[in-house]
């Protein structure tokens, strides 16, 4: 699949797969000097890319596990959409989860992108009962830990 990418300026890291086998590939953090983001806070990485997103596909943006493992930084929404039809600059909204301060350095690896495929639903409105499942409506916790 090709992806057209665009840089916001000469000296933005373009995004690659570090390892032939890896299914995401890495951003970048596009700031000019270090940043400190403080224990409990949040900051929209700016990463200086603009991607043309193919129609039927988004792109995901999820956190790296070695700094969620080693500093408790992560997505503060998990994983981030970003659609087909957005055109702007994509940011990494980074929070940390962990004990202490840390530094975003300029060019650091911050996230990880995958490209997944999407589907848009046309919703039914019914009144009719839904099939039965084993489940059924059990909710949180239901099917154990």
């Amino acid at each position: 699949m090709k992806v057209r990418v665009k840089k916001i300026a000469e000296d933005v890291i373009l995004p690659q797969y570090e390892t032939p086998g890896a299914a995401g590939f890495d951003f970048h953090a596009y700031i000019k000097e270090p940043y400190i983001l403080k224990v409990n806070k949040r900051y929209a990485v700016p990463t200086g890319l603009i991607f043309e997103i193919p129609e039927g596909y988004e792109l995901q943006i999820r956190a790296r596990s070695g700094l969620a493992a080693r500093n408790g930084i992560t997505m503060m929404n998990g994983v981030g959409t970003i659609d087909s039809d957005y055109r702007g600059e994509v940011h990494v909204l980074l929070t940390n989860r962990g004990e202490e301060d840390f530094v975003i350095e300029p060019g650091m690896r911050i996230a990880q992108g995958l490209f997944e495929r999407v589907d848009q639903a046309e919703f039914e409105l019914t009144n009719e009962e839904f099939s039965e499942t084993k489940r059924g409506k059990k909710g949180f916790g239901s099917t154990g830990v």
